[in-house]
């Protein structure tokens, strides 16, 4: 029998997952599960109460074998009627107690799961919310949306069922064995040698479970990306007549899902076939040699036996809680450990120590020999010099590509130069907090990015604190106010996902609303108007010429004609700044500029 055990522990061991075992022996991952246990801490009293009643549960279930074989051998036996009935009614009043406790258990237990779920989820969405551009251009939102979602999701059934099967488990397989100890211990040792095969086979089947599992939800996660890029898609898919395809590339994903599937049920078919059957011998094995023991007059009796058979079906229940909970902590603790990855992602733009707000800004910016890369191989700026004066208007153009936009969003902090610095009234920027510089500067792109709200949330996203009566007077000065009153539900009309239900200049006009409701001294525009008409561009022209006055402005623009007013001009390439004037001087100069005006003149000629 100990040769069994020996052999049982081994393969046990051998079978486990490697990550269950790896956990418990380095510090970081110790460090991660002191990490996870610290989420209990605010919901503590409703922890414990939820343990207190796994607990009574446990207890209920191992005393109604003992306190039956007690009737059986000393009420009926004596025709203590009463007393047996009493004892019945104790069991009833038990049972209720233990519905009680089970409810609590499934009720106010999945309770604590879900509030350490959101407390998860706030910290996680908080820390993405501090991290800068360059995180969100290495990862893709799906990921990140299956981080705050379907991992938490993960982690929080572990944080539920966790403690709460290991532990009610634990007391019930030890107290039914101690029992079963005073009642005839040969046959207790016979129960007892068969459950680590009933382990080992059930931890076995369950780690093919696991791995099958895991095909489905990537075959899941593989659809659900499928079909969000084929609905975000669909205008584009219908343009180029490929509906035919993307329902052809969707049938190969499903297709592979279905196999996956097939494959987890196969398995879960034979686990579920073998429990039975395992059940059914440990209950024959105890029928056999309870038996055995009765014929040779060992003392053990019938009531015995049943007893003993009672015990048998307590003792499943653990095992497969156990079963559960190896599979639970493995799949948990991986989500968990993504989530501490992420939580771990250290922003690289953060408030110095001895940051300082900046105040009464008027917009004096000067870039002192500026030099920065995405990352170490490719460089976008090299020693850039510019001054731009407080209220003045500086115009950026050149071939794509050349870092005009990587130049602008230096200025908010959204990337940290390599070298050099940028001051702002005449104080580095990295020496002030980034919400006071970001709060004075405004940023109108050509990519407007709308919230499915209504027309009155997207304004007020400029300044939430604005009234109804600011936005609208925002709007009047953006020259959207009237389209807006002409709307269906006016500033209550919703503009859909990213603004669907708006036209470009529309939507355009909506995001200079939000600047003018910022009122920042500072003001980007990024190729504001590029994506639009003629005519609408020349409409919304006028809105940032309103927009610019008295601001300090960065123009970055394709079409020459709406820079050619602007205090300088800066022709940037890859090579760096190569020009620099007023529209007449770069003229005169018949550089780099004045051949992009020729082009782009003679191209308007002759269309």
């Amino acid at each position: 029998m100990m040769v069994l055990k020996g052999f049982a522990a081994k393969y046990f061991l051998q079978r486990t997952p490697s990550f269950f075992f790896r956990f418990w022996k380095s510090e970081a991952a110790l460090s991660m599960l002191k990490k996870f246990i610290s989420y209990y801490k605010p919901h503590w009293k409703l922890f414990a109460a939820d343990m207190v009643c796994a607990v009574m549960i446990a207890a209920v279930d191992l005393l109604f074998p003992l306190v039956s074989r007690y009737a059986m051998q000393n009420l009926l036996p004596d025709k203590a009627y009463a007393a047996f009935f009493a004892v019945i009614l104790l069991l009833v009043i038990s049972y209720l107690l233990r519905a009680g406790f089970q409810y609590f258990v499934g009720y106010w237990g999945h309770v604590l799961g879900v509030r350490m779920e959101t407390d998860m989820r706030r910290d996680l969405f908080t820390h993405l919310q501090k991290l800068p551009f360059s995180f969100y251009d290495r990862n893709r939102t799906g990921h990140l949306m299956s981080r705050v979602v379907n991992d938490l999701f993960e982690v929080v059934e572990l944080a539920h069922h966790g403690p709460e099967d290991l532990f009610i488990s634990l007391v019930t397989l030890l107290g039914a064995f101690a029992i079963l100890l005073t009642i005839q211990w040969q046959l207790a040792l016979l129960v007892f040698a068969l459950v680590p095969l009933i382990i080992l086979f059930t931890a076995s089947r369950r780690l093919k479970m696991n791995r099958a599992s895991r095909q489905v939800k990537e075959r899941t996660a593989g659809i659900n990306a499928d079909i969000e890029s084929s609905i975000s898609g669909a205008r584009v898919a219908k343009a180029f007549n490929n509906e035919s395809y993307e329902i052809e590339k969707f049938e190969e994903g499903n297709n592979r899902y279905r196999t996956a599937k097939n494959g987890f049920y196969k398995q879960m078919g034979i686990f579920t076939a073998g429990m039975d059957f395992l059940t059914s011998i440990m209950n024959v094995a105890v029928i056999a040699f309870g038996g055995l023991l009765i014929m040779s007059d060992s003392g053990l009796d019938y009531i015995d036996l049943l007893t003993f058979s009672l015990y048998v079906g307590t003792f499943l229940q653990p095992i497969r809680r156990l079963s559960t909970f190896v599979e639970q902590y493995t799949v948990g603790m991986a989500g968990f450990r993504r989530f501490q990855e992420l939580m771990a992602t250290v922003p690289d733009i953060t408030d110095n120590p001895d940051a300082v707000p900046l105040r009464n800004v008027q917009g004096d910016v000067i870039f002192e020999n500026v030099t920065f890369s995405y990352d170490s191989d490719v460089r976008v700026l090299s020693g850039v010099s510019l001054h731009i004066p407080a209220g003045k208007t500086l115009a950026l153009v050149g071939p794509s590509g050349g870092g005009k936009s990587t130049l602008c969003h230096l200025i908010p902090r959204f990337y940290e130069i390599s070298s050099g610095r940028i001051t702002v009234d005449g104080k580095d920027i990295r020496e002030v907090t980034l919400s006071s510089l970001r709060s004075s500067v405004g940023i109108v792109q050509q990519d407007v990015m709308l919230f499915a709200g209504t027309i009155m949330d997207n304004i007020r996203y400029g300044r939430i604190t604005a009234t109804d009566e600011e936005v609208m007077e925002a709007a009047k000065k953006a020259e959207i106010h009237e389209d807006i009153l002409q709307m269906p539900n006016g500033y209550q009309t919703y503009v859909g996902e990213r603004g669907i239900m708006l036209s470009g200049g529309q939507k355009q006009r909506v995001s200079i609303a939000r600047i003018f409701l910022k009122n920042p001294p500072i003001l980007i525009l990024d190729e504001a108007t590029s994506a639009l008409d003629t005519v609408t561009e020349a409409h919304i022209q006028a809105a940032f010429d309103t927009l610019s006055q008295g601001r300090t402005t960065l123009v970055i623009a394709h079409r020459l004609s709406t820079v050619r007013h602007a205090d300088e001009i800066v022709y940037i390439d890859a090579e760096g700044i190569r020009e620099k004037g007023t529209h007449e001087e770069l003229m005169q100069q018949g550089g780099l500029y004045a051949s992009l005006c020729a082009v782009q003149f003679q191209t308007s000629k002759d269309s």
